[in-house]
């Protein structure tokens, strides 16, 4: 087997695709020959990503849409069948934190942030499924977090929405082996992103977080990117239902 990811003939749903890791994904995947589905809410910015993804010669479809909504999934994935040829490798990525305490948090902002994080992989897989058990093939990718491992105050949340994606990824991967879906999920540290804005924008703060990563910075997108792009690739073939810590050291500092 050659070490090269090769993705030619694939088509990829990428969620959350309009920047950051979304973006990033995008891009990698279709310099490794796939043709990308790219969605978000915000249209100007998945339109931007598509832009990116065909500057690598590969095709693109930008399909705003509400990831928390079934109906609005279910048209994403028919028109990037309709549009691009079918489905392959879906990457949910879609992902928010809202960084208050419990007692300040409101009904609306739990529902919005579960929504975002957790409903949203759950619509895109179930409507993604019957394609990939249909032919037999499929990879999916979850980007979840360190999060799901530590805690920390003013995130309950958002950690028990990371949580729910790691033990989604196991629970599927078990579920969907016996037709040849791979389900995998990468559990990023602190990436530069604007997830992270209100700790890289402080300067004594990010001081502190450095820190406690060993490598002493912080992760870039093209590195969870890169890794995404592996499990996404016949290099990954013997792996389903693994968590990918990509952290810079910081679970075991």
């Amino acid at each position: 087997m050659s070490l090269e990811i090769n993705l030619e003939g694939k088509v990829a749903i990428v969620t959350g695709a309009g920047r950051g890791i979304g973006r990033a994904v995008a891009v990698a995947l279709a310099k490794a020959g796939a043709d990308i589905c790219v969605t978000a809410r915000t249209e100007a910015q998945i339109n931007q990503t598509a832009e990116l993804v065909r500057s690598q010669h590969r095709k693109a479809v930008a399909v705003p849409a509400d990831a928390a909504v079934a109906s609005s999934v279910e048209g994403v994935v028919d028109k990037t069948i309709a549009e691009l040829g079918g489905v392959h490798l879906l990457i949910n990525n879609a992902g928010v934190l809202v960084p208050i305490s419990l007692l300040e948090t409101s009904e609306a902002e739990f529902d919005r942030v579960m929504d975002t994080n957790v409903k949203s992989m759950f619509h895109f897989t179930k409507t993604v499924g019957p394609h990939f058990i249909n032919n037999n093939y499929g990879r999916i990718v979850n980007i979840a977090s360190v999060g799901a491992f530590i805690a920390a105050p003013s995130r309950s949340t958002y950690h028990t929405s990371k949580g729910a994606v790691v033990m989604f990824t196991k629970s599927m991967a078990i579920e969907w082996a016996k037709h040849n879906i791979l389900i995998n999920a990468v559990a990023p540290g602190y990436i530069e992103t604007d997830l992270i804005s209100h700790i890289s924008s402080d300067e004594t703060r990010l001081s502190r977080y450095l820190k406690a990563i060993p490598l002493r910075r912080l992760g870039k997108v093209e590195e969870m990117a890169q890794l995404v792009a592996f499990l996404c690739s016949d290099l990954a073939s013997y792996m389903t239902g693994s968590v990918v810590v990509a952290d810079g050291g910081l679970l075991i500092s």
